[in-house]
């Protein structure tokens, strides 16, 4: 049963599959079992909320990839992937959530009758792989290996398509940002202000629709700013006090997230001084990210600029951002940090994170970009610089 609607051509899900078997050559692996449901989308189309169970994709020595995972889940997997109707394998439910039956013993059946031996690589560190499921594993195979990262790095460049999907989920989160500025208000209660933002977010933006954010919106206020990832309550906004909102526009699982930091009423000047050196130190690493340079290039570039005004970040500015599901939106692959000497190429897609937590609260003018030929080019048209309103 074809998919109907599928993301990419054949041609490009034939690429991605011959880019991983030549990383799964360099790494010594003849089989390779994914479990990160953005690794798997990305290699198959599989596209389902079953990630709470366990399921992966399977690559062999040769032939289309396989896919595994929970009986009534492999309807989905028929709707969603390119492969044949005989690539999909579902485990009966007497495995799911059964401590004294593990799906990975399934999982190994299902390789074994493939006829596939050899060294065995897995994502061991990922959300959705179980220290249990290797150890299963390990029952049946006796070369394992960590092949965490393997298929993320070979997501790293994206395609024309994949930029367009990215530019699409870019528009959404610039409208959903506009509508903050449109519509926030002293006394508005924090949590109508967050449904009006994941509405606009479903409803997408110029004709394409939106799809879920791997992470939900993160909207704390005052106090509740100075911690970067807490999310929102029912208390009002309220004047003289910064709140950021962090929240992504996505389209066909692709995410573009973006921050800027609220204010209703006067702004402090520690927070104009704070939005100063962040615009200027986020201007130093759009003119040096280009192909070439090092993501440590960027980072250096980040902080030396934002230390001339006084201002210091002792945690990574940016990472790789493209296809996720949750809990997170990274690719889990390159950050923009002094240690990270990944050259940059054309077609690497950015999270630029210049994010400052300060002593009363939280700044957050954050830049999604995409490296072309020519250096980086921003993915939104929010415009930049705090939202202030009286």
């Amino acid at each position: 049963m074809a998919n109907a609607n599928p993301a990419f051509t054949d041609a490009e899900y034939a690429d991605r599959l011959t880019r991983v078997r030549a990383a799964m050559d360099r790494a010594g692996l003849d089989i390779l079992l994914i479990t990160d449901p953005s690794n798997m989308g990305w290699l198959t189309g599989y596209d389902g909320w079953s990630f709470y169970v366990h399921q992966g994709v399977i690559v062999g020595p040769d032939g289309p990839p396989h896919w595994w995972g929970r009986g009534m889940d492999a309807a989905g997997a028929l709707r969603t992937v390119w492969m044949a109707d005989d690539t999909i394998h579902g485990y009966d439910d007497i495995y799911v959530q059964n401590p004294d039956r593990h799906p990975m013993t399934d999982l190994c059946g299902v390789i074994a009758g493939l006829g596939w031996s050899g060294r065995f690589g897995v994502e061991m560190d990922n959300y959705y792989f179980s220290a249990t499921a290797y150890m299963t594993i390990l029952n049946h195979f006796s070369d394992v290996a960590d092949a965490t990262g393997l298929v993320n790095w070979c997501r790293a460049i994206k395609s024309d398509t994949e930029i367009t999907y990215l530019r699409r989920a870019g528009a959404i989160v610039t409208r959903m940002h506009a509508h903050i500025s449109e519509v926030a208000e002293v006394g508005m209660r924090k949590n109508d202000l967050v449904a009006q933002i994941m509405r606009i977010g479903i409803e997408g933006a110029d004709g394409h629709w939106g799809d879920y954010p791997a992470i939900v919106p993160m909207a704390p206020s005052g106090m509740d700013a100075t911690a970067p990832h807490l999310t929102w309550d029912h208390r009002p906004l309220t004047a003289g006090v910064a709140t950021f909102f962090e929240i992504a526009g996505a389209y066909r699982r692709y995410q573009c997230p973006q921050s800027r930091t609220l204010f209703l009423g006067q702004v402090p000047d520690t927070y104009r001084r704070a939005e100063e050196a962040v615009q200027e130190a986020t201007d130093a690493v759009l003119h040096f990210a280009r192909p070439g340079a090092t993501c440590a290039d960027l980072a250096i570039a980040f902080n030396s600029t934002l230390a001339r005004f006084g201002f210091e970040k002792d945690s990574r500015c940016g990472y790789s951002i493209g296809m996720s599901y949750p809990p997170d939106w990274g690719e889990r692959t390159m950050s923009i940090r002094r240690s990270d000497l990944t050259e940059i190429a054309a077609g690497m897609v950015f999270h630029f994170m210049p994010a400052l937590w300060l002593d009363d609260g939280g700044i957050e003018m954050t830049e999604p970009i995409v490296i072309t030929a020519d250096g980086a080019r921003r993915l939104t048209a929010t415009p930049r610089g705090l939202v202030v309103k009286s």
